[in-house]
């Protein structure tokens, strides 16, 4: 079966982040606030099998890793540890980046269970990016141990995502966890995950972004966004202009003998 236009775009993206695209793994990758047991998820998830290097152009570490479950590789990216992707640090903009051009099969966000209300801000604008969202809620044995409750189907119900409880260290909710990325990157899974409605101005002025957008980027209906992107126009990120050039090589293209550009000055 030969690969649509589509898939092959996406590849070579992925390869522009060190992934190994002939593998053809479902990539699942981590993202999660400092100090959430994040790493050590991710060495739960792939033991020994791991590859450590730096994000390409970047002194950043990447850590790469794979495992396998109902016999089926997957590739885990660990992200940088961020509070946000707003792209204040190299790290916020790396993990972004990621996130929005890699096209993960699964994010998977590691929230720590002791600090939820902290975590929650990076869970909502992931889910602003993408879909393929499962909340990771680690270290319920210290939630357990200050006596704090969370009411986890509610929170699932609210946030309209998969949450798995986990005390990584210990091993404990990783096959859950495995369960629903498979379901998930196998498309057994549907989610649509809560959506921030804003003002009536707000929404006004995204949809004639995203309008404008759509006529400068059209060729890449399937691959951006467009909702998300205008957001982070409107708050004044100019960086995410130089990664959609970056990525998606716009000022190669020229349809109608003429070179796009992105304009950010809506």
């Amino acid at each position: 079966m030969g690969l649509t236009s589509q898939s092959s775009g996406l590849n070579l993206l992925r390869e522009s982040f060190n992934l190994d695209s002939t593998k053809n793994n479902p990539i699942v990758a981590l993202a999660g606030n400092p100090n959430t047991g994040k790493s050590t998820l991710f060495n739960g998830l792939t033991g020994l099998k791991q590859h450590t290097g730096n994000w390409p152009g970047k002194t950043v570490t990447q850590a790469r890793g794979y495992y396998n479950y109902l016999s089926q590789e997957y590739t885990v990216v660990d992200l940088p540890g961020t509070y946000s992707l707003l792209a204040d640090s190299q790290e916020e903009q790396l993990a972004r980046d990621f996130i929005c051009f890699a096209k993960p099969d699964v994010t998977i966000v590691i929230a720590d269970a002791t600090n939820l209300e902290r975590n929650l801000n990076l869970v909502l604008q992931v889910t602003e990016l993408t879909d393929q969202v499962v909340l990771c809620l680690n270290l319920m044995d210290q939630a357990r141990k200050n006596d704090i409750k969370i009411n986890i189907k509610g929170l699932a119900n609210d946030l309209q995502i998969p949450i798995i409880p986990t005390v990584a260290r210990e091993g404990k909710g990783l096959e859950d966890l495995k369960k629903v990325v498979s379901e998930i990157a196998n498309n057994k899974f549907k989610i649509n995950p809560f959506t921030i409605n804003y003002s009536s101005e707000i929404e006004t002025t995204i949809t004639e972004v995203v309008a404008k957008l759509k006529e400068e980027l059209g060729q890449f209906a399937e691959q951006i966004n467009f909702r998300w992107l205008a957001l982070r126009l409107l708050e004044g990120d100019e960086s995410i202009i130089e990664s959609v050039q970056q990525f998606y090589r716009i000022n190669e293209k020229k349809p109608r003998n003429s070179e796009v550009k992105v304009d950010a000055s809506f």
